[in-house]
């Protein structure tokens, strides 16, 4: 037995899913949380994500609907779910679903099960269901949330700005560039590569720029600015295999501004985390979900549309992994009441 609440993180792999489950992980055991919880007991403690990667016909059926969601897993992964189960399971993704759906019955309820997202099913075997704001979802075990569980540790920041501590060295308004891509409401086109270079360029002077490109980008806008970059002194990162080590946090904390494409709701987040005034880039596309998701980082003060100007402004940072991560331990001691003392 260890000491502490035994966390399963479960995704299917997709790195924004992955990061969000990451997120909440990472808050719930921040040393402040996981001392209200130091009495909890469990032999079913994992240092790494669970990834779940169902496949077959049952993945055509909604995930409520599956008859054998285990005979979906391959071999390797469905004898990872196996007891002992944990005292929490945080689950994000469409295929999670229907192994969330299960937990309550395995652990003879005693798992505390989370959904983030909104799953779309029945909402009565998860515990707490962590849906973004702008979906609406509404209900007795429902915790909405601004955008999507975001967090990052002070030890992971501290780290990220000794390493990239240089950044500093130079002069100048710091502005992060976080591009985004393709995706099934927006797309990143040949005319929105060619504006965003323009406005980088009339942007450059006097200023640092940090550009960032995610998997989604198109590989014509990725060379774009990549090539774009040298000529207008500013700094350009891909992956670590062309431009070495992962700048992304050290340019989130340390920038005074941030530019995003709207196509993102963790491009959007990652800053607001960090209480940086964001401007929000139009690419081609449009989404009634996305404009929610857009307003409601505008109605807390943490973003605005670019409009040709990088202000500045203060609001409180959206922490919302925080918030929910303090409901998950409200509810793990309802099942694990803390002993009294005698």
């Amino acid at each position: 037995m260890k000491a502490g609440p035994s966390v399963w993180a479960v995704a299917d792999g997709r790195a924004g899913i992955l990061n969000q489950v990451k997120a909440l992980w990472a808050a719930l055991l921040e040393p402040e949380r996981a001392a209200k919880m130091a009495h909890i007991q469990s032999d079913a403690h994992r240092d790494e994500p669970l990834l779940l990667q169902p496949g077959g016909p049952q993945l055509l059926l909604p995930p409520d609907k599956w008859p054998k969601p285990l005979a979906a897993l391959p071999k390797a992964q469905r004898e990872l779910l196996v007891p002992p189960w944990p005292t929490v399971w945080i689950a994000a993704g469409r295929r999670s679903i229907p192994y969330s759906m299960m937990m309550q019955e395995l652990s003879e309820e005693q798992t505390l099960v989370v959904q983030t997202q909104d799953p779309r099913v029945d909402l009565d075997p998860f515990d707490l269901v962590i849906p973004p704001k702008h979906d609406g979802l509404m209900g007795p075990n429902v915790f909405p949330i601004i955008g999507p569980p975001t967090w990052f540790s002070k030890e992971r920041v501290a780290q990220a700005q000794a390493k990239f501590a240089s950044l500093n060295d130079k002069p100048g308004q710091k502005v992060l560039v976080s591009l985004g891509g393709h995706s099934k409401t927006h797309s990143f086109t040949e005319p929105d590569a060619k504006r965003i270079e323009a406005l980088l360029t009339k942007l450059a002077p006097g200023r640092q720029l940090w550009i960032s490109v995610s998997r989604r980008t198109p590989e014509g806008a990725r060379e774009l600015f990549r090539e774009l970059a040298p000529k207008i002194g500013a700094s350009f990162w891909e992956d670590e295999e062309q431009d070495g080590p992962n700048p992304y946090v050290a340019w989130l904390s340390m920038c005074d501004v941030a530019l995003v494409t709207e196509d993102s709701a963790n491009l959007i987040a990652d800053p607001a985390f960090f209480g940086k005034p964001i401007h929000i880039l139009p690419l081609t596309g449009e989404s009634e979900r996305f404009d929610r998701l857009h307003q409601g980082f505008i109605d807390h003060g943490a973003a605005r549309w670019f409009t040709g100007e990088l202000d500045s402004w203060a609001y409180t940072p959206i922490r919302e992994a925080a918030r929910a991560a303090d409901e998950i331990v409200k509810l793990v001691l309802g099942k694990h009441p803390r002993p009294q003392k005698n």
